[in-house]
């Protein structure tokens, strides 16, 4: 009977393995939401591409195990992408070859106590590094970060304060990598307890120092969400749905309302009856009305994406043009190369304009810092309005084109993390769902406004003075893993230069040959 080990030595078997293996991390995220398997999700991974025979195979279960979990977190783009969503989740997966090597370097075999402190430092860091590389927003940016599964664990949400999204990655890398020493070696479970409850030990201390978000006012912010509007016409037929609903508003106070991503699909610079309308609605509700903008815009060329503000005499001027656009989304990067993904999928014809700068909009003495749609993956983003002095963070989203997928969901946990990073509230507003609204420790506020849900919603927002430590010191994590991998690196490179060389061999010397050219043979 073929052992399993057998069956592993066949690569097509092994990379197949290894991608299944790679993708199991994503039953942490939403919709399944499992947050508890986060901890060990990354075990069978590691347990592979320590077995591998080799330093390439390792590399090849670390990119298979790379594509299994990209393709995993952005299954929901199949339908758009179509074939396109493999080449991404290929060419993305790549990014985890040198972290199935450095598996395999310090784990394989029965690891002593020296390469089990190793491991559990240069694994976390190693996998930090491939999610600030994807992180950049050409590679798709920050969506599927390993942390991010943590949004509604109220601890994580604590961390995130302290170090970020980048922190509970590192954390939940280091737990694997001590829960896979547990597995693989008897004689090595005693430093990997001793790792653990150090982790714990850390994490705690870190927990119970992190200041907590001071709650001084609230402020009564409205969502409206209009639901899925399809068809001929849909653009208006949305617009006198949006309309309906925040004048349904009138008599509940609100001091802000906020309609989602792509809620008018006119430039309001052609269309002076549409701002008309959206003033009337200012005035009877008695709240300005930020509305997101998806046009050609009528003063400069190009297509924006631009969070607008409107009050009781229409347009107040602030605005913020979308910086951050959805690769193939929104623009297709290297178009001329990567223009045929208009073929084969739902990719942008046209590559919307960016934005030059953050703003941060005054609304009646109230500082909110809007983002647009995937921004919101973004903790610099967010930080930056923080310590510009925003009090609410406000994302216009739109998922229609994902409702019958997990995006939604992923999308709006995501607001969570960037609330308790930055100690401000947060409001996710979208035009299909779902819409959420989080406190300043990341905490929900109200009940979500789901996918099968077209209304308007006024939510109580607390507002929160203070910085967190993550706001303060940044990314530290990322250059604490950084710092990592290049005393790693230095090591190796004294340890070649120390390595004793082998003595040089001795030349050859041609044979002998006889009078009639054949090799003389040595005497017996």
């Amino acid at each position: 009977m073929r052992t399993f080990g057998h069956w592993l030595t066949s690569p097509w078997r092994r990379s197949l393995l290894a991608a299944l293996a790679g993708a199991l991390p994503m039953l942490a995220f939403p919709a399944p939401a499992l947050w508890w398997f986060a901890p060990v999700a990354l075990v069978p991974w590691i347990l592979l591409a320590r077995t591998a025979p080799t330093g390439r195979r390792a590399a090849y279960d670390g990119w298979s195990g790379g594509f299994g979990f990209m393709l995993a977190v952005h299954h929901w783009l199949v339908p758009n992408l179509h074939v396109f969503t493999f080449v991404i989740a290929a060419l993305l997966g790549a990014l985890w070859a040198p972290w199935g090597l450095l598996v395999r370097r310090f784990l394989a075999g029965t690891p002593g106590p020296r390469r089990i402190a190793g491991a559990l430092l240069v694994l976390p860091s190693a996998w930090l590094a491939v999610e600030l590389v994807r992180s950049w927003q050409g590679l798709g940016g920050p969506w599927g970060m390993l942390g991010a599964s943590q949004w509604q664990v109220a601890p994580a949400l604590r961390l995130a304060s302290v170090g970020g999204v980048w922190l509970l990655s590192l954390l939940l890398v280091a737990v694997n990598t001590a829960v896979a020493v547990l597995v693989v070696s008897r004689a090595a479970r005693l430093p990997a307890l001793a790792a653990l409850l150090a982790t714990a030990a850390a994490t705690s201390a870190a927990w119970m120092w992190a200041p907590r978000p001071d709650v001084e006012s609230r402020v009564r912010i409205a969502v409206v969400q209009p639901g899925v509007i399809k068809g001929d016409g849909s653009g208006a037929r949305r617009f006198d749905r949006e309309e309906q609903l925040t004048r349904a508003l009138v008599g509940q106070h609100p001091d802000l309302i906020v309609w989602g991503e792509s809620s008018v699909g006119f430039d309001l610079g052609d269309r002076p009856d549409l701002a008309r309308r959206i003033a009337a609605l200012s005035r009877a509700t008695g709240a300005d009305i930020l509305v997101n903008v998806d046009a050609r815009r009528s003063d400069r060329p190009g297509i924006y994406k631009s969070s607008v503000l409107l009050g009781p005499d229409g347009l107040t001027g602030g605005r913020y043009d979308k910086m951050r656009l959805v690769p193939f989304g929104e623009y297709v990067p290297f178009r001329s190369v990567l223009g045929w993904a208009t073929s084969v999928g739902e990719a942008a014809g046209e590559d919307r304009r960016r934005g030059t700068e953050q703003v941060v909009m005054d609304v009646g003495g109230l500082r909110v810092g809007p983002m647009v749609c995937f921004e919101s993956a973004f903790p610099d983003m967010s930080r930056k309005l923080a310590e510009d002095g925003a009090q609410v963070l406000i994302a216009q989203s739109a998922t229609s084109t994902f409702q019958q997928s997990w995006a939604p969901g992923q999308h709006a946990s995501l607001a969570a993390l960037r609330a308790a990073e930055s100690g401000r509230p947060m409001v996710h507003a979208t035009l299909t769902g779902v819409s959420a609204v989080y406190g300043p420790d990341g905490g929900r506020v109200g009940s979500w406004l789901g996918t099968d849900t077209s209304a308007g919603r006024v939510y109580d927002v607390p507002l929160a003075s203070g910085t967190t430590p993550y706001v303060r010191f940044g990314d530290w994590p990322v250059y604490a893993a950084l710092l990592v991998l290049t005393a790693l690196c230095g090591a190796e490179i004294v340890r070649a230069l120390l390595r004793p060389r082998r003595n040089a061999p001795e030349p050859r010397v041609r044979p002998a040959r006889t009078a009639r050219e054949w090799p003389a043979r040595p005497v017996r």
